[in-house]
């Protein structure tokens, strides 16, 4: 199991890395609708579709994908600030912030085909845009936000087995740990003032000062949306999202928390931008 990961894990970055970095815009809209498609099918499937069923709203999400993407101007290497998904982010927002972790108290089953359908809408379309909106800026900016995700999973995962005592939400993640939740604050906060450091040339004191509360609340945002995925697992009675991606599942294993983070991440952008 070990070896798969790691393999699947390096050819997964490598491929990740070439198609950063070699796309042009309009195959790395493509590329990120493929992702919101695979991730529906995933989404579906623990939402009880049947197999008709899922192919369709993977393909629907999939094609809205591509569409919001080339009414946005996402296909094009010349968009710099795509102010039409402000409202799409901001939907997103609210849902994470303002709605899941009420969720998460209350362990709410996913409702009737329909509505989940349109939280499958809320949880996928938005990062994936954010995905061809982030590259088209920088991809060293994508990379770096998806860094910082991963700094979050790895810093949590030593952490928490190094000094894990007190269960963070055991009725639905059990080896999660407030110990862990700290070394993942702990170490994006770390990571982004050093990334600061390179690329904020100019940035005043309280730019950075600024900067640590923004890091604790990615952190914690990032941390919701991996538990989220979590419960939706769990109520389905499922290990893994899919078996896609060998020894680590499937795509809602790998992108969890980036569901929830990169859409903020995007709407920070805009804000930037205007």
């Amino acid at each position: 199991m070990l070896k798969a990961r790691v393999i699947t894990a390096l050819v997964l970055l490598a491929g990740l890395l070439a198609a950063l970095f070699l796309l042009p815009a309009a195959g790395w809209l493509v590329f990120a609708s493929v992702i919101c498609a695979v991730g529906a099918s995933e989404w579906a499937t623990m939402s009880g579709f049947g197999a008709v069923s899922r192919l369709v709203y993977s393909a629907i999400l999939g094609g809205l994908c591509l569409a919001a993407g080339v009414v946005g101007g996402l296909h094009q290497a010349a968009t710099v600030a795509p102010f039409g998904l402000a409202p799409v982010y901001g939907l997103s927002a609210l849902f994470w912030v303002m709605c899941v972790p009420f969720w998460l108290r209350a362990r709410w089953q996913l409702p009737g085909h329909g509505a989940a359908a349109l939280i499958g809408l809320v949880v996928l379309l938005p990062p994936s845009l954010a995905i061809a909106h982030l590259r088209l800026l920088s991809p060293w900016l994508l990379l770096g936000v998806m860094g910082a995700v991963w700094v979050a999973d790895i810093a949590a995962y030593f952490t928490g087995r190094a000094f894990g005592r007190r269960k963070l939400a055991p009725a639905i993640s059990p080896g999660k740990s407030w110990e862990g939740a700290y070394g993942a604050v702990a170490g994006v906060m770390l990571y982004g003032l050093i990334c600061l450091s390179f690329v904020g040339h100019g940035l005043s004191s309280g730019g950075y000062f600024l900067a640590v509360p923004a890091l604790v609340a990615f952190t914690a945002i990032s941390i919701i949306g991996d538990l989220f995925e979590s419960l939706i697992k769990r109520q389905a009675g499922v290990k893994d999202s899919g078996s896609l991606l060998p020894g680590h599942g499937g795509v809602l294993d790998r992108i969890d928390s980036l569901t929830s983070t990169l859409p903020i991440a995007g709407l920070l952008a805009l804000w930037i931008a205007s």
